[in-house]
């Protein structure tokens, strides 16, 4: 899924990220929250968005 997105903006959470994607051809946004420690991404939760 994160290899097909799209762009990404800061969450309203402070540290996290939304990447907004694609997946079997609808609309996703997951938020993503950098692990500086072990260099990881860490995928916090991921959910379809309605198009409008």
């Amino acid at each position: 899924m994160l290899e097909q997105a799209r762009t990404y903006r800061r969450d309203v959470v402070a540290g996290r990220w939304v990447i907004v994607t694609r997946y079997r051809r609808r609309p996703w946004e997951v938020i993503v929250e950098p692990d500086f420690d072990t260099r990881l991404l860490v995928v916090v939760t991921a959910y379809p968005v309605r198009e409008a």
